[in-house]
């Protein structure tokens, strides 16, 4: 990594705000990132209402809406601002790309990405217009926490658990729009002997009673709150029944097969849980078939030579490493500010990525 300068602090201020229904994983990177930085940067967390936890160890300040992020930043003065936010309007950044010498932003797919400093796109559309060379786009800037690495290439090993197979239902934190309920009811018409479990996510709020008079209804189907360490957990699964957005790429470092179901149309324009990665991808989840649904379950539990072309397709990206990139472009950009704003002067960035 490139060595930040010892002489003064850096402070680097990060705001993740939940968008989407993104669900833990931007506040869990966030928390990979600042535990991977020296200790000689001041890390500040800015949230607001409705954000995810704020890690533990951190200076924090509070906003009450996305709106005050110009006037804490104006008191906060850091040298570099790390967003992960959704997609941001181009007058917005304008204005704190006047108050902060360097921008960074993961997965905007707004007009304020063009006018910010980095954009690193772990989600990613089949765009047809070029993007600007600002922008890296890929899975590859994908990161895993340790939890997942401990696990890595999994299914390479791995061979189909018997005499039940075990399916793992999972979409996300809150499951918007209650797609754990349409797959468990298609699930009961399932008749091949499996071991089936829904995770349901700390803020799921639809009517969980339901779900359970319907688990009754089938043998081996169980409802689970959602564990501190799910990449355990979904290390026992054959298979597993998820979300579009990021939990497919946690599984692809993994290595298990797996259907994605969009839980909208940002999530259906995805580009990355497709086949050519070892996907089964049967569009938005509101619309899916039951026949559709349950002979995709099937596929790779019946014929062994599928479910491996799936697993070698995902481990084959090798994906998780991200981390070493992102924390790089970090420094670079805190020893070598892109504007001269409250402290120091400016400095024109290399093409560093």
């Amino acid at each position: 990594m490139i060595p930040i300068g010892e002489q003064l602090e850096k402070k680097l201020a990060i705001y993740v705000c939940d968008t989407d229904g993104k669900g833990t994983y931007p506040i869990r990177r966030a928390e990979i990132i600042a535990e991977s930085l020296p200790d000689t940067i001041n890390i500040v967390f800015i949230h607001n209402e409705g954000s995810p936890s704020i890690p533990e160890g951190y200076e924090k300040v509070a906003i009450k809406k996305s709106s005050e992020l110009l006037s804490a930043l104006e008191k906060i003065k850091p040298d570099l601002l790390l967003r992960d936010s959704g997609s941001t309007s181009k007058e917005e950044v304008d204005k704190i790309n006047k108050v902060v010498p360097s921008v960074i932003h993961f997965d905007d797919f707004g007009g304020g990405g063009k006018v910010a400093d980095l954009v690193i796109q772990t989600l990613y559309t089949e765009a047809n217009d070029k993007l600007p060379d600002h922008y890296v786009i890929g899975a590859e800037t994908f990161i895993a926490d340790k939890h997942m690495t401990s696990y890595k290439h999994l299914g390479l090993q791995k061979e189909i658990t018997r005499p039940l197979p075990h399916l793992v239902i999972s979409f996300g934190d809150e499951d918007l729009g209650n797609l754990t309920y349409r797959a468990l009811r298609h699930m009961l018409q399932l008749q091949i002997p499996l071991k089936v479990t829904i995770l349901l996510g700390a803020n799921y709020k639809h009517d969980k009673s339901e779900l359970k008079i319907m688990a009754l209804g089938r043998r081996n189907t169980f409802i689970q709150e959602q564990p501190l360490n799910t990449a355990e957990f979904y290390s026992t699964a054959d298979i597993i029944l998820c979300a579009s957005g990021y939990m497919p790429y946690e599984i692809a470092v993994m290595g298990i097969p797996c259907i994605v179901l969009a839980q909208n149309d940002f999530e259906n324009s995805l580009e990355f849980p497709k086949e050519k990665n070892g996907f089964i991808h049967l569009g938005p989840g509101r619309k899916v078939k039951q026949s559709s649904l349950l002979n995709a379950i099937m596929e790779p539990l019946l014929h062994n030579s599928l479910r491996k072309k799936a697993i070698s397709r995902q481990t084959a990206l090798n994906l998780g490493e991200g981390k070493e990139m992102v924390c790089e472009a970090i420094l670079y950009f805190l020893d070598y500010p892109k504007r001269e704003t409250h402290d120091g002067k400016g400095k024109e960035t290399s093409n560093m990525i």
